[in-house]
């Protein structure tokens, strides 16, 4: 089969198209035929060697992917060959999603929506999990609650917004100038040009802010937190900020995703009632993955997509 693999950390060059043994589904596993794979932040720092989830190379990244059941592993009922799925498997272990097949234990994927492509599903699992985990599952999201979601036009953010909304929140963005009106298309109650405004003045008191930008943003996004509120990161925070938050009894959740069929699940039946879209900025073929990481690097709004 064909996959992108790399022999050294590096720069988008680093990934090359090999040719490589198909993996073989084992008890409780699919294999997947690979339609589409999603192209995530995460890679890119696997990649340069700044995150070393698989350890030395040679390796093959990615973990999004949806595709069409080729075979089944002992004791596989409830999926069969032809099912069309998606997922995130294995995360943080690797999936090697960037290849034509992957082996996929089971449990960790879900039927694609009926409503979505190939290539809309092929970018939703890790993000789309990253977010719902995060404002679902630790966040704990209310009807009626005030939501303040950072970097809103990003893979993550996009989403979050959305399910957000879904959820019955209302919702507080932040965006730079030229993403504003794609942020405001998304259901956002209010959009804050963060290079212009100063957030914390803008929000006012809210009840869950989901901050995936790290460094200040943490410690600036307590301020706008009402006692008793949720602060949700996705990088870290300092003791400085752990100390504050405790003082004040703001929750503060780190989040790092996990695979989770019932999330799947979830951002499915969203996804065929309309509640949640999926926004690709490009898709690349397999074998321009390193084109791929080079256009993620720009920030682009929405998801980076690689079709195989």
């Amino acid at each position: 089969m064909r996959a992108i693999t790399q022999n050294t950390v590096g720069g988008p060059e680093v990934l090359t198209l090999a040719d490589l043994p198909a993996p073989q589904p084992n008890p409780g596993e699919v294999l997947i035929r690979t339609r589409a794979a999603g192209v995530n932040p995460v890679d890119a720092a696997v990649r340069g060697g700044y995150y070393p989830l698989l350890g030395e190379p040679p390796f093959v990244l990615g973990w999004d992917v949806s595709g069409t059941v080729e075979a089944i592993g002992a004791g596989v009922t409830d999926l069969a060959p032809g099912d069309e799925v998606f997922g995130m498997p294995r995360f943080p272990a690797g999936a090697a999603a960037y290849a034509e097949l992957v082996a996929a234990p089971a449990s960790e994927v879900a039927r694609k929506p009926a409503s979505l492509d190939h290539l809309d599903a092929g970018a939703l699992p890790l993000a789309g999990l990253t977010a719902w985990q995060g404002l679902v599952t630790f966040g704990r999201i209310k009807a009626g609650d005030r939501v303040l979601v950072q970097a809103a036009a990003g893979g993550v953010g996009h989403l979050a917004v959305q399910i957000a909304k879904a959820r019955g929140a209302y919702v507080i963005a932040t965006a730079s100038p030229g993403k504003i009106d794609f942020v405001r298309s998304l259901g956002a109650d209010e959009v804050i040009d963060y290079t212009r405004d100063d957030f914390v003045q803008k929000a006012g008191t809210v009840d869950l802010v989901f901050e995936a930008l790290g460094g200040e943003h943490p410690e600036k996004s307590l301020k706008t937190l009402k006692t008793g509120g949720t602060l949700v990161v996705l990088l870290g925070t300092s003791d400085k900020v752990a100390a504050e938050a405790a003082e004040r009894g703001i929750r503060i959740e780190r989040i790092s995703v996990r695979p989770d069929r019932a999330g799947l699940e979830e951002l499915a039946k969203l996804i065929d009632a309309g509640k949640l879209k999926v926004h690709v900025a490009k898709s690349f073929p397999l074998a321009e993955a390193a084109a791929a990481h080079d256009f993620l690097a720009g920030k682009p709004i929405g998801k980076v997509v690689l079709t195989a």
